[in-house]
């Protein structure tokens, strides 16, 4: 039980203990430390505004969530300075600083694969071989030329100061003119000469051996059987580091065979290693010691990364940015909040078609998205059940009977102006609890700032805005509401004056638009760099605020990436790959890296502590424990499943004792 919970009012009076200042005193001198003790006697001194009680200095936490990049893919030749340590591609030898391949190059090598029994999906399929170079990165959607019609990029530096100019300082605006790939879509990606039919089997630096940072790349498949597969998880697998058995060792393979999915069409003809649009692109890695994100490699060097945060769902943005709502996932309803069977042709089939090698059989961004995970009879269910179930802690797979989950991205039930979206491929309105209605019932403050809200809210075709990435843009009891939908979904302009005003909610999701979001093929992660470092400037230059906020910087998934780090199973859904996690605020500095287990789930375990919440339901995930997790593999929950509450990232100390 943490500190607070124990000091809440229920347990004190139950406990028959003293007010919580003599309390504090007491255990502080029974342990010898000194720590922040922010919650006040309920009897004696109620608080004002319920969103300044807090259990630590932190009276306001900013989550802002970029796109699609894992951990190695950004920070995978991250050094830490002093006696911290980092577990990434470096460390394991498996490059060198400069991007070369390390003497371990052969841990991260990818396999191709023949399924065992091709009529069913195989999360670990056998007949592995080792690729003898990667297949060819290929362009996919990734700009071609500049053009103010039709950007990314600008063709000129007016146009994106109109566009943009509100969201990003002058010396990161120069970047949405650049970086145009000057090819054609969808072919081998010729940027990387002669290297391009020649890498080595493993991860390849991009601004090594081709493009730089500031071009524009080909987005890898980030869905949910895809990821699964890729990863190749399987008992048989299992070492004393890695004890879920997952060699992350397919993700070329499954880019080249079924890439972001068939939408129930039959394999085309005369089918190759390019006919997806991928090729390997999800080996592809920026380096930090060739001046690759330099505004992230400095904000990690002065205040605390993690290195074992995940995604908390395998695939893609709809599921992860759900979960930093709701710590669950969102199923198939008939309209009114009962549990329904969704269309054919939306329902996940992986079960490679006769004839194909992994070719799935109906899954895609305009086909299969949902399954019914309690039924290990539905395709793809019974086999992922199958490898939970060989897993010493047994997960439960979380999955209510006869359910259909949303495993991918459709759009939200709602519309911005909150009428219902009636378009095709939407889920339709969703009962389940966020945190927004945990926080409104303890009159906590809260908002979501998603870039374009605005444009998005008048039915603009332009707007920039993310809807699959609003978790509260699904759910009845919120868009049902005009008066909390007015209050609480606003656009960026609305955090700027916020944050200038001293008005910032106690609880920020911030959301950029789908130019500075960071996504490959359609933004550059250096844009998002430039969209975060106005928000942290902006924060830091408010002292008063800057005292008493957190800022988490991290990406909605891993985007398809290949990461070298442990995945914990928790249920059906995931967790997937790890992504990047920095924590910003006066009491994360230092360059620390941490190690505890966390995924999304985490933040909102944070915002739990940190103002006495319980747990959104009784099933969502925020209700596991917190990690204990040993020296001797200081990554692995030996209590799995387990998630931190990442209190572990700060440094809080007693008032006079503060930096």
């Amino acid at each position: 039980m943490s500190l607070e919970s124990a000091m809440s009012q229920r347990s004190r009076s139950s406990l028959h203990l003293p007010p919580i200042p003599t309390l504090c005193a007491a255990i502080a001198l029974a342990f010898g430390t000194t720590f922040y003790c922010a919650v006040a006697d309920s009897q004696s001194q109620p608080p004002k505004d319920p969103s300044s009680a807090t259990a630590t200095p932190i009276q306001h936490v900013i989550i802002i969530v970029g796109e699609n990049r894992t951990f190695d893919h950004v920070f995978g030749a991250y050094q830490p300075r002093g006696h911290e340590t980092v577990s990434n591609l470096l460390s394991k030898g498996i490059i060198k600083a400069d991007g070369a391949p390390g003497p371990n190059f052969w841990l991260a090598a990818q396999y191709t694969a023949k399924a065992n029994n091709p009529s069913r999906f195989e999360p670990s399929p056998g007949s592995k071989q080792p690729y003898p170079v990667l297949p060819a990165p290929n362009t996919g959607s990734a700009p071609s030329a500049a053009s103010d019609a039709s950007p990314p990029p600008f063709a000129t530096l007016a146009a994106a100061q109109a566009a943009e100019g509100s969201a990003l300082d002058p010396r990161d605006l120069f970047h949405l003119t650049t970086g145009a790939t000057g090819l054609p879509n969808d072919v081998p990606d010729t940027r990387f000469g002669s290297n391009l039919y020649n890498l080595p089997n493993g991860p390849y630096q991009i601004s090594r051996v081709g493009p730089n940072y500031d071009q524009y790349m080909n987005s890898p498949v980030h869905r949910f059987y895809q990821n699964w597969q890729q990863a190749d998880c399987n008992m048989s697998h299992a070492t004393f580091d890695n004890p879920s058995g997952c060699k992350m060792d397919l993700f070329a393979w499954v880019e080249v065979t079924v890439g972001a999915g068939s939408n129930g069409k039959p394999q085309p003809a005369n089918f190759n290693d390019q006919s997806t649009n991928e090729g390997a692109t999800a080996l592809g890695f920026y380096n930090v010691n060739s001046g690759d994100m330099r505004y992230f490699t400095a904000l990690a060097r002065h205040f605390t990364i993690s290195d074992n945060y995940h995604q908390p769902v395998m695939g893609g943005t709809g599921a992860n940015s759900i979960m930093i709502g709701t710590a669950d996932a969102l199923y198939y309803t008939d309209g009114n909040g009962n549990a329904a069977t969704p269309p054919q042709n939306e329902i996940e089939n992986p079960r490679p078609l006769r004839g194909t090698n992994n070719w799935y059989t109906q899954d895609g961004y305009s086909g299969g998205t949902y399954s019914n995970c309690s039924d290990s009879k539905q395709p793809g269910v019974g086999a992922i059940r199958h490898y939970l179930g060989t897993l010493p802690y047994h997960p439960d797979p979380n999955c209510a009977a006869n359910t259909y989950y949303l495993l991918n991205n459709y759009n939200p039930g709602y519309n911005g102006d909150g009428s219902v979206n009636k378009s095709s491929f939407t889920i339709p309105p969703s009962p389940v609890r966020t945190i927004a209605d945990t926080l409104l019932a303890r009159d906590i403050s809260w908002k979501y700032y998603g870039e374009g809200w605005t444009t998005f809210a008048a039915n603009s075709p332009t707007s920039v805005y993310c809807n699959i990435c609003n978790p509260f843009l699904y759910e009845t009891a919120i868009m049902t509401d005009p008066a909390l939908v007015a209050a609480h979904l606003q656009d960026t302009p609305n955090l700027y004056s916020d944050i200038a005003n001293g008005t910032l909610p106690a609880v920020s999701f911030v959301k950029p638009g789908g130019l500075l979001d960071g996504h490959p093929a359609s933004s550059k992660f250096g844009l998002y760099e430039g969209f975060v470092r106005k928000i942290v400037d902006s924060v830091q230059a408010n002292p008063a605020l800057w005292a008493s906020t957190a800022i988490f910087i991290t990406t909605d998934e891993g985007g398809g990436y290949y990461d070298s780090g442990y995945i914990q199973p928790l249920d059906f859904f995931g967790d997937g790959p790890r992504i990047p996690l920095i924590v910003v605020s006066p009491y994360s500095r230092g360059g620390h890296v941490v190690h505890e287990y966390s995924d999304h789930v985490s933040l909102l375990k944070f915002i739990e502590r940190n103002w006495s919440l319980g747990p959104i339901t009784s099933r969502s995930r925020d209700n596991l424990p917190d990690p204990v997790q040993l020296s001797s593999n200081p990554y692995v929950p030996v209590n799995a499943p387990a998630l931190d509450d990442l209190f572990s990232a700060f440094q809080f100390r007693s008032e006079s004792s503060r930096r």
